[in-house]
């Protein structure tokens, strides 16, 4: 009997996998740094990627 492979992960469409990005706020601080915020992708919650669904009727 042999092993069935793990699905790959399904990859987010509404960020094609890049889930975070930093974001520069123009200017930067009194250490001389760039000013930044990290904006995360509101479908996928900064993962990446989205959980299969669940067909009604499917066999598990």
């Amino acid at each position: 009997m042999t092993d069935r492979p793990t699905p790959a992960p399904r990859i987010c469409p509404n960020c094609d996998g890049f889930a975070s990005a930093a974001i520069t706020l123009g200017g930067r601080n009194a250490r001389g740094r760039l000013r930044t915020i990290t904006a995360h992708c509101p479908a996928c919650h900064g993962t990446g990627t989205v959980p299969a669904r669940v067909r009604e009727g499917a066999r598990a």
